[in-house]
């Protein structure tokens, strides 16, 4: 019978001497620095070896340690890899996608035939929340969240920063930002708490403008804003990236500027969530997202 130190004590230390560093290794393993910082001292008391010298703001491994790690390392990169291709064969191959109901209609829907096209074995289920979905959880695989990047335990890639800018039906007229005066300003409730947040008050504040507008129309949602405006009951201040096929098609116009920057689209993910099926996933949405009509937006 094999004699071997506790699991957890074993990819505590794997993680911490990958990151050299407790905190990060803290962010993978979804526990405490004083949880990773425990278990690596029960398995030095284990092994009777000193694996990490401590010092001010970083770790350093000791010659124990470095013939160690990699052995740990292949070790559980072999355990990942088998576990997961025998995982897939036993679950349907069905990866969740999650993101905000107006990115989920507005952008998702209408460009999901190209992944079936690309991947008819992969089912691909769209789950729209304006709340952000628990990801560690396993409520879903992937999301596309808006917002500043920082989310702790997770992995993040920007997709590409929004802008947003008058927009409204061209039956209206609009030539010049001083008839916003004789015109509704459609706005709608923003879910992300941030000072910088997109508002008409800091549009005209770019625009060097008071603010101004005959009446108002307030939406809880962004989506019926977007109709709010395309019926014509308005101007909105909105993403370039949403609207972005009515702008092209003429049946929304962006009659002046200035275009004010939103926050960032981000691809979000846990760690070692690595499976094939989410990485083609992955992959479909960096080549149909990333970068998007806003950094030019989101």
């Amino acid at each position: 019978m094999r004699r071997l130190p506790p699991l957890a004590a074993l990819r505590a230390f794997e993680a911490a001497a990958r990151h050299l560093s407790f905190k990060r290794a803290a962010e993978e393993l979804l526990v405490t620095p004083t949880a990773v910082s425990h278990q690596i001292r029960l398995l030095e008391q284990t092994m009777g070896l000193r694996l990490f010298e401590r010092r001010t703001r970083q770790v350093v491994m000791t010659e124990a340690a470095q013939r160690l790690y990699p052995v740990l390392r292949n070790g559980f990169d072999a355990f990942a890899r088998t576990i997961d291709g025998l995982s897939a064969r036993a679950r349907p191959s069905t990866v969740t996608l999650t993101a905000t109901r107006a990115f989920t209609a507005r952008l998702l829907v209408p460009r999901v035939a190209s992944f079936q096209e690309r991947r008819p074995d992969v089912t691909l289920r769209l789950l729209a929340a304006d709340e952000p979905v628990d990801l560690a959880a396993g409520t879903a695989d992937l999301a596309i969240r808006y917002g500043s990047g920082a989310y702790p335990g997770l992995r993040s890639e920007l997709l590409g920063t929004d802008r947003l800018a008058p927009v409204a039906h061209p039956a209206l007229g609009l030539t010049a930002p001083e008839q916003l005066a004789r015109h509704r300003l459609v706005h709608f409730e923003w879910r992300v708490s941030h000072p910088d947040r997109p508002s008409w008050p800091r549009w005209f504040a770019a625009a060097g403008l008071p603010e101004a507008g005959a009446s108002a129309l307030h939406c809880t949602d962004e989506s019926h804003a977007i109709q709010a405006v395309a019926a014509g009951h308005g101007v909105g201040l909105l993403s370039l990236t949403l609207v972005a096929a009515e702008l092209a098609a003429g049946t929304l116009v962006q009659p002046f500027g200035p275009a004010i920057e939103g926050m960032g689209f981000h691809l979000v993910r846990r760690p070692g969530a690595e499976a094939e099926t989410v990485t083609a996933v992955r992959d479909w949405v960096l080549a149909e997202f990333g970068n998007p009509t806003s950094r030019a937006g989101a």
